[in-house]
């Protein structure tokens, strides 16, 4: 990750995800270009090529709301891409850059005293920081406190474990782009965390380059646990207001169903 120019690489990487029939360009797609060519984005959006160039190359670094207005447009961004994309154009002053990941001791509380629910707060490299007993029963097989991405991308049970590992996968490094344009982004860990990935797996290398930015809110997580089997669960997830940059999940499973039943039997073997 260029830390110093995530701006152009997400435009650009959002360019390539587009043909010319997508925007309404007639004629076949260039051979030399993957994508939309530069020229025809910048025509579209009414800026000159010479500084779109210069917005993807990180020598501009000051585009107009008008600019990233007709960007988003032409990209046909969603609208949490849209904020995406003006974070990265007009980043807010960064907080404390040494923010603790440590977790409120109310919450953690507040978690262990869920004997029957699967929650944990993860931080803003995915790092879990704390978890019901639940919660840590279900994830055993990532091990106690695991970095989420890590497991995803680097054990190779995580592919057993999740049953729809490339959905999992793909969520994960969208949620981490999405985190990585808010206030706190400049953490280290972080940065050398995706570093490590891109170097060392392919499949994250792969998801990251698309930039595809989503932070997780509500999903249907389908695990295989080695212990009970398979569970299909809501996750819904939430932002910690006294520390926006971690996330609660709190997984439940559907009244009277298999994976009910699955949850009862690995709390009784958590005991």
């Amino acid at each position: 990750m260029n830390a110093h120019n995530r701006l152009g690489e997400f435009i650009k990487a959002r360019r390539a995800l587009l043909r010319p029939a997508d925007v309404g360009l007639a004629g076949p797609p260039s051979l030399r270009t993957t994508g939309l060519r530069r020229e025809d984005l910048a025509t579209l959006t009414g800026i000159s090529a010479d500084y779109l160039s210069r917005l993807e190359q990180g020598r501009e670094r000051n585009p107009s709301h008008r600019v990233i207005h007709a960007l988003a447009e032409v990209l046909h961004l969603d609208a949490e891409a849209t904020g995406h994309l003006h974070r990265l154009a007009h980043p807010q002053p960064a907080i404390d850059r040494s923010v603790s990941e440590e977790v409120n001791p109310d919450l953690s509380r507040m978690l262990a005293a869920w004997p029957d629910t699967p929650a944990m707060v993860v931080g803003s490299g995915l790092d879990v920081l704390t978890a019901s007993p639940l919660a840590a029963a279900l994830y055993s097989p990532a091990g106690p406190r695991p970095n989420l991405l890590l497991f995803i991308f680097l054990n190779p049970l995580a592919r057993e474990f999740f049953v729809d590992w490339e959905i999992v996968a793909t969520s994960a490094v969208a949620g981490l782009h999405a985190i990585s344009s808010t206030p706190c982004e400049a953490s280290a860990r972080r940065q050398a965390l995706v570093a490590r990935l891109r170097e060392e797996s392919a499949d994250f290398a792969r998801i990251w380059v698309k930039h595809d930015v989503r932070l997780p809110k509500y999903d249907v997580v389908r695990l295989r646990h080695p212990d009970v089997g398979r569970l299909d669960l809501a996750c819904q997830t939430l932002t910690v207001n006294a520390a926006p940059w971690q996330l609660l999940n709190v997984y439940q499973a559907e009244p009277r169903s298999a994976a009910e039943k699955a949850l009862r039997q690995l709390a009784s073997i958590a005991d």
